[in-house]
C-alpha cells in the first residue's frame, strides 16, 4: 500500500514531471484531494469552502447523487463511441430549447475548442476574414483567442498584443481589439474595416465586467446592420446566468453561442450553437467542399458527459431555483459588503450575484483597464487571507454554486472579515 503523502510531497513530485509543477490552470501550490457539496480538502486535509468550484462547471456543487447516479448508470453502457449516442442527442434537444440562438449544435470537448470552431464558422459563412474581440476577454487557447488577454503592454486599439509565444505575426493582423463597453470605438473599427470582418465575439459579462445597459444591443446592431456574426461566449455564462444563459439574462440574442462547463456536469464537454443557416456549414451535403468546415473530436458528445449534463440541465430547470441561485450569490456579495466598508479602503464588487468579485478600486470598473488599475497588493492580501481562512477561490473571480448551506455562507462572511481586517 502506498504511504500517504503530504501536500509539499507531491508538489515535490509535480516538479519533476509537470512544466511549472501544475497543470497551467491554477495555484500549483495547493493538490486538492476530494470534493464534496460546497467543500473541498486540499493534500493535508485542510478544508475549504469552495468558491472556485473546477472554475464553473459544478454548479450543483461536487458529487451530486442524482448526477452520479446518472453517470454510474451509463458507465457499464460505454464511455464513448465515436458515433452518434442517445443521450448527447437528447441533451442536443434540451439546449436548443432552452437557449434563445441555439436552432443546432455540434459538440466539441472544451469550450477552447468551442469558441475557435466558432470563429472559423464566421469565416466560413462570410468569406471574410478579420474578426473583432475585445480587450480582456478570454476565448479559450487559440492563437485568435491569446490576443490582447491580459496585455501587459496598453497599446492603440485595434492593435492586437500576442499573449503567447508561438503565434505568427499573420494571426494578429487578422484580429482587431476594441475596449469593451465603447460602442463609439466599435462602430467607428466597423467603419474602418467595413467587409472584411468575418465576426465580432464577446463575453456576455466580460469575466467579470459587467455590459453597461443598451450595450450588447447596440452590438447586435452593429452586427445585424453589417452582416457580421455576432458570437456570444457563454462558455462560462450559459445555464449559469439563468437557463436560457446570458442571452436570456441581458435580453440580447446573438447569431452563433458557444457553451461549456455547466452542460458537461463536470465532464469535459462543450458545444457552439446557433442559426441553422449559419450551422449548415458543418454539413457538407449542403454547403458543399468549398464552404465545409471540417470538425470532429474523440470526445465529442461522449454520453457519459451527456450523462452527467442532462441530469445537471433537470435539476438547474427545477421551480425556484434560479432564484434560489441568485439569491446566494446576493447573501456573499452583501457579506463581502459588511466586511469591507468599515475598512474604508475603496472598492468595488463588479460582475452579477451568480459570477462576481471584489477589485479593490475608486471608480466604476467599465473595462480591461479599469480591472488592471485596482490595487493589487491589497487584492492579494484579501485572497491570501481568505485562503488562509478556509475560501477557496481564483484571484479574480468568485463562483457560487447551489450546494452552499447556511454554514457554509457563515464561515464565509467569518473569513471575510478576517481578511478585510487584514487590510487595514
Amino acid at each position: 500500500m502506498n504511504r500517504i503523502q503530504t501536500q509539499s510531497e507531491w508538489i515535490n513530485r509535480a516538479r519533476d514531471v509537470l512544466p511549472g509543477a501544475g497543470f497551467g490552470n491554477f495555484d500549483p501550490g495547493i493538490v486538492i484531494r476530494e470534493g464534496k457539496d460546497a467543500r473541498v480538502w486540499d493534500e493535508d486535509g485542510k478544508e475549504y469552502v469552495d468558491f472556485l468550484i473546477g472554475s464553473g462547471p459544478m454548479v450543483l456543487g461536487h458529487g451530486n447523487a442524482e448526477v452520479q447516479e446518472a453517470v454510474f448508470e451509463q458507465i457499464p453502457r460505454g464511455m464513448t463511441f465515436f458515433a452518434n449516442n442517445s443521450l448527447g442527442i437528447e441533451l442536443a434537444e434540451e439546449i436548443c430549447r432552452a437557449v434563445p440562438c441555439a436552432e443546432q449544435l455540434r459538440y466539441v470537448s472544451t469550450g477552447g475548442e468551442a469558441d475557435m470552431y466558432a470563429m472559423r464558422l464566421a469565416r466560413a459563412f462570410t468569406g471574410c476574414d478579420k474578426i473583432v474581440k475585445f480587450e480582456g476577454g478570454y476565448h479559450g487557447m487559440s492563437a485568435e483567442a491569446q490576443m490582447s488577454l491580459a496585455p501587459s503592454r496598453m497599446v492603440n486599439f485595434p492593435q492586437a498584443v500576442p499573449d503567447s509565444a508561438g503565434i505568427p505575426q499573420s494571426v494578429a493582423d487578422e484580429v482587431l481589439v476594441a475596449p469593451f463597453n465603447d460602442i463609439e470605438f466599435l462602430r467607428s473599427l466597423l467603419d474602418e474595416f467595413e467587409g472584411q470582418v468575418a465576426g465580432i465575439i464577446i463575453e456576455p459579462l466580460q469575466r467579470i465586467v459587467p455590459p453597461e445597459p443598451g450595450y450588447l444591443q447596440a452590438v447586435r446592431d452593429e452586427a445585424t446592420k453589417r452582416n457580421i456574426v455576432l458570437i456570444f461566449d457563454e462558455v462560462v455564462t450559459g445555464f449559469r446566468f439563468s437557463y436560457g444563459g446570458a442571452q436570456e439574462y441581458y435580453g440580447v440574442t446573438p447569431d452563433v453561442c458557444t457553451l461549456g462547463k455547466v452542460i458537461g456536469g463536470g465532464f469535459p464537454l462543450a458545444a457552439i450553437v446557433g442559426r441553422a443557416d449559419i450551422m449548415a456549414h458543418f454539413d457538407k451535403s449542403i454547403v458543399g467542399e468549398e464552404g465545409w468546415l471540417m470538425q470532429l473530436g474523440t470526445l465529442s458528445g461522449n454520453p457519459v458527459a451527456a450523462a452527467a449534463g442532462l441530469k445537471t440541465l433537470e435539476i438547474l430547470r427545477r421551480d425556484g431555483q434560479n432564484e434560489r441561485f441568485q439569491n446566494l450569490g446576493k447573501s456573499v456579495m452583501d457579506a463581502v459588503r459588511k466586511a469591507l466598508e468599515p475598512t474604508g479602503h475603496p472598492y468595488q464588487i463588479v460582475g452579477e450575484p451568480t459570477l462576481f468579485d471584489v477589485l479593490f478600486i475608486d471608480h466604476k470598473v467599465r473595462d480591461y483597464r479599469d480591472t488592471v488599475a485596482a490595487d493589487k497588493k491589497l487584492n492579494a492580501t484579501f485572497n491570501e487571507v481568505l485562503r488562509r481562512e478556509g475560501v477557496f477561490k481564483a484571484p479574480a473571480k468568485t463562483y457560487p454554486c447551489l450546494a452552499l448551506t447556511e454554514t457554509d455562507l457563515h464561515l464565509t462572511a467569518d473569513a471575510l472579515q478576517v481578511a478585510a481586517e487584514a487590510l487595514t
